[in-house]
Parts: structure tokens; sequence; C-alpha cells
């Protein structure tokens, strides 16, 4: 009975891997669709392209795994000695490189201390293929310095990268010779310019989404700002109402046309501190979307649910910031209501026309809620605040879907134009 459950353990930990595994291909595949459609329309608007492109994933490095072809083809080619030890060599070589690049785009697997008995279990099983075969198993070294790139970063990398190199010549020159500086030249190089490019590559990133940040809290500063000269505009107007109320009311008694000229200041000075008002509020008291997804986190939290929550692209206006919050918190309602999910992950992702919210659940889902779509579709089944948002993003020019995931539980995604923030400054200066 132990023995079953265990199997049943290890079945669905491998069942949960692969899922993940998918789940990060689909959203790459949907990364890189989306940056394409965005060069695109670069290229015919002559806008330059913001978006930098998805992050690199272990998708991307697994296509070295080709230089391993004339180790796989010795395995089956006759006088290879003992060639079911090659075979499991290979199979736990490849098992193990898989295992540390996708482990190396994520800083906190990155360095974990499993990843780095991995990167030394890798070591060895390259250095007994190398010394027992020789030949094209010797290009499992460059591989080796690869995987150790992408893992390394810091000031242990040149270190690191040198005793990579001394390694492989030096099992290279027991079966090769002088042929091992080749070896030994292409590992050092792998590693070195894979590290480079990856380091770059997240120093990019991270830049980018700091000035994406300072350039959300300016917004947010002017908002700030003009809130207190909001105040004071209500404060001098408040003032004179008063004082002209107070001095209608004196004159009341003894003088009914003068009261009834004070009484229409006050219904002028009402008429237009009322437009200046309206004309100043256009576009800043909306909804802010970094305080409801800051609300949705909690919420989520407080439902036992464990929150994802996702942030990036340009700052936006207040009426898109708006629509997103109204579609963050009927989402988050939903699946602290009905789901039953463990997990829920919420991502904004701006563009250079369009802006992307995402919200997915692994929970049961919503019964009844087959589909939504705004815009030139029909509105399906779904409860009814999920088509008020249906409609409402419609009438912004986006549109909202919704429904069963294709693994389970529930997506919301819902996408909007993005408005110029330029137009948002000229309307209230």
């Amino acid at each position: 009975m132990t023995q079953g459950g265990g199997n049943r353990s290890w079945w669905r930990k491998a069942s949960c891997r692969t899922d993940a595994l998918q789940a990060a291909r689909a959203d790459w595949k949907s990364d890189m669709e989306r940056f394409k459609a965005d060069r695109r329309t670069a290229r015919e608007t002559g806008v330059p392209v913001e978006n930098p492109g998805p992050p690199p994933t272990g998708f991307s490095l697994l296509p070295w795994l080709l230089m391993g072809m004339g180790a796989f083809s010795n395995v089956f080619q006759a006088g290879t000695p003992q060639p079911w030890l090659g075979a499991l060599g290979l199979l736990a070589f490849n098992s193990l490189y898989i295992y540390v690049v996708f482990r190396a785009f994520v800083k906190e697997k990155r360095e974990a201390r499993s990843t780095r008995v991995a990167l030394v279990l890798m070591g060895v099983v390259t250095c007994a293929l190398a010394l027992g075969y020789g030949g094209d198993w010797l290009y499992f070294f460059p591989l080796l310095g690869l995987a150790t790139g992408a893992v390394t970063r810091g000031p242990w990398l040149g270190r690191t990268g040198l005793c990579l190199t001394a390694l492989a010549v030096a099992v290279s020159a027991v079966q090769d010779g002088w042929d091992a500086v080749n070896i030994g030249y292409a590992t050092f190089l792998s590693t070195m310019v894979t590290a480079a490019i990856l380091s770059l590559s997240e120093a990019v990133r991270e830049l980018r989404a700091a000035r994406e940040e300072l350039a959300r809290r300016a917004v947010e500063k002017e908002r700030l700002r003009f809130s207190r000269d909001l105040h004071d505009l209500l404060g001098h107007t408040l003032s004179v109402i008063v004082v002209k109320s107070e001095a209608a009311r004196r004159l009341a008694r003894r003088d009914m046309d003068a009261a009834l000229a004070q009484i229409t200041d006050i219904e002028s000075v009402g008429r237009q501190a009322l437009t200046e008002i309206r004309e100043a509020v256009t576009g800043y008291r909306e909804g802010s979307l970094s305080t409801e997804l800051d609300r949705a986190r909690s919420a989520l939290e407080a439902a036992s649910i464990e929150p994802v929550v996702r942030h990036s692209g340009p700052p936006l206006t207040a009426h898109t910031e708006t629509l997103l919050s109204w579609v963050v918190r009927e989402a988050v309602t939903n699946a602290v209501r009905h789901s039953g999910a463990a997990r829920c992950e919420i991502a904004v992702e701006g563009a250079v026309e369009r802006v992307r919210l995402r919200v997915v659940d692994d929970g049961r889902g919503v019964v009844g809620a087959v589909g939504v779509v705004s815009g030139a579709g029909a509105v399906g089944s779904a409860g009814t605040g999920l088509k008020g948002l249906a409609e409402r993003l419609a009438a912004a020019g986006g549109r909202l879907e919704a429904g069963p995931g294709p693994r389970g539980g529930f997506v919301v995604v819902a996408e909007l134009p993005v408005e110029v923030l330029e137009r948002e400054v000229a309307a209230v200066g």
C-alpha cells in the first residue's frame, strides 16, 4: 500500500512538471507571436518597438543538444564497447542538461543547491563518457560549458570557466592528444558567451522594468499633485460660496434685491466651479490598476489562494486602468467565491497598440460560463458581471473572453487599445 502511494505521488509530481513545461511553452509561444505582431506594426507605422520580445527560456538552449547526435549514432554502430552503458550515459546527460537549463532562467531555482548538484553530476557524466568513448563524445564538454554559463553569474564566472576549460583539455588530451585544444576552446567560448548574453538580456529587461516602474510612479505622483491642486480649487470656491451665502442671509431681511444678487453670484460661482472641476478631474479621478492589483493579491491570500501578479508595459491612461481594474475585481471575486482554486495568476502586459490582461485560476471553473466575447462577436452564456464588463470593453474598442481553460480552471482575457499618455496630459493641460 505504501509503495503504491509512493508510485502515485511520483506520477503526480511528474505530471505536474509536464503540465508546467507545457504551460511555459504555451506562454513562450504567445509572447513570441505578440512580439512578431508588434514588429510588423512597427514596420508599418515607423514607430520603434518597445517590446523586446519574450524573455529567453530553456527552450532556446535545447537545440544545442543536436551536438550529441554523433554520440547517439555511435551507440548503434557495431564495434562500440558496451553500447548500453553509453545509452544510459547519454540519457543521464540529456536529462540533467534539460533540468539545469530550464532552472537557469529563474533566479531562485538557478541559485538553489539542487541546480548546482545537477551541474556537478553533469560534469561527472561528461568526464566518464569522454574517457570511456572519446571522439564525438568529447563534444559534451561544450554542452556542459553552455549549461554552466547559463547557471553561473558574478565573480565566479571567470574562475569557473577556466577550471572547466582545464578539465575539458585534460580529459580530452587522454583521447585525442593535441586536438584537446579545440575542445577546450569550444568549452571556454560556450561558457563565457552564454553567460554574457544571458546576463546582458537580464540587465536590459531589469532596466526596462525599472524605467516602466519609474514612469508609473511619475504618473502617480502627478495625480497626487493634481489632487492637492483640486483641493485648493475647491477650498477657494467653497469659501466664496460661504461668504456670499452669509451676505445673502443678512441682506434678505432689508434688501431682497441685493440678496438675490448675491444668490445669483453664488449660482454663477457654483456653475463655474463645476465646469472647472469636470475639466480638471477628467482622467485623474479614475481607478488605479496598481491599487486594484494590490487589493486582488490581498483578497486571494485571505481566501488561501496563491496569487501570482505580473505587471509590465508602459503607463496607461486612467480610463484604461479603470476598465482593467473592473475586470480584475470581477475575475478575482469569481475566483474567491466559486472556483475553489489553489492558485490564481494575474498578468498585465502592455504592447505598442494594445494592453492585455489575463486572469487564470486552477479551480473547477464557473458553472454555466461557456464564453464571453465582446466587440464583433456576441456575448455568450456567462454571469451578469462578465456581461457588463464585455459591454464596457466593447464600447472602448476592446474585447473580453472568459471560459474554462484548456487544462482546467477558468480563464478571463481582456484586451484594450492603448491610448497615448500624452493625450491625457494634453486634455488636462
